[in-house]
């Protein structure tokens, strides 16, 4: 089985840039909001002054945050024009979705794959947590589409591979928003067939067992994609 080991885990720098990302998904870091100062984050994390200026520059990179000179880095207003939002209109937003859910599709089913075979104790337990919260929060809920976003960003940092952390980071904004826009992608109706999803795919990856990750992340993503196509479906009548 192809676990990773500690020299090949994320780099000081990719955890900063993934925790951060993680923090101004999850609104903890809302727009406006100015980040610690360099000093605090390399006491706090115990990492070297090029770690924080290189997480940094990959944030601003990725259009999450900006440095104004002389005050500080500021988390970016997502919702500016010229993002990726989606259409203003309902019916927009739900087309949207559909083409999201199915990028969705071709990244994250190899990611839960590749992630079942390296994800460690430590990651699995932080993991847990957010699922937990995740199932504890309504289905209409806004806060329940960040926080299960950040279930199945957890899912790409396990990977231990860049790219697709990189990927998932860079596109989250877009994925929350279009869903968000579209309509609630699970109503009250749904939510215990999701969340039974979402625990078969930790199942999964808690047994490292890759062929039954990507099954249950391949079933969890086309059930969204259906429900969504619903919404669609309904808004065209």
């Amino acid at each position: 089985m192809d676990r990773v080991t500690p020299d090949r885990r994320l780099s000081m720098t990719q955890q900063l840039v993934v925790d951060l990302t993680q923090q101004i998904l999850a609104g903890e870091l809302p727009a406006g909001s100015k980040l610690p100062t360099e000093q605090v984050i390399i006491k706090e994390r115990g990492v070297s002054r090029t770690v924080v200026r290189e997480a940094m520059s990959r944030l601003q990179a990725e259009g999450l945050v900006e440095t104004r000179h002389g005050i500080g880095t500021f988390v970016v207003d997502t919702a500016r024009p010229g993002d990726f939002q989606g259409s203003k209109h309902v019916k927009g937003g739900a087309y949207d979705a559909l083409a999201v859910i199915e990028l969705r599709l071709s990244l994250e089913v190899e990611a839960a794959g590749i992630a079942a075979q390296r994800s460690t104790p430590e990651q699995l337990q932080a993991m847990r947590e957010t699922l937990d919260t995740a199932n504890a929060l309504e289905a209409a809920d806004d806060e329940s589409t960040r926080v299960d976003f950040e279930f199945h960003l957890q899912i790409a940092q396990c990977t231990g591979n860049s790219f697709f952390i990189d990927a998932m980071a860079h596109v989250g904004n877009a994925l929350i928003a279009v869903v968000q826009q579209a309509g609630p992608a699970v109503t009250v109706e749904h939510r215990a067939l999701v969340v039974r999803e979402r625990e078969q795919i930790y199942a999964a990856l808690a047994r490292h067992d890759a062929e039954a990750a990507r099954a249950s992340m391949r079933l969890h993503l086309i059930n969204m994609l259906q429900r969504i196509r619903g919404a669609v479906e309904l808004t065209a009548q």
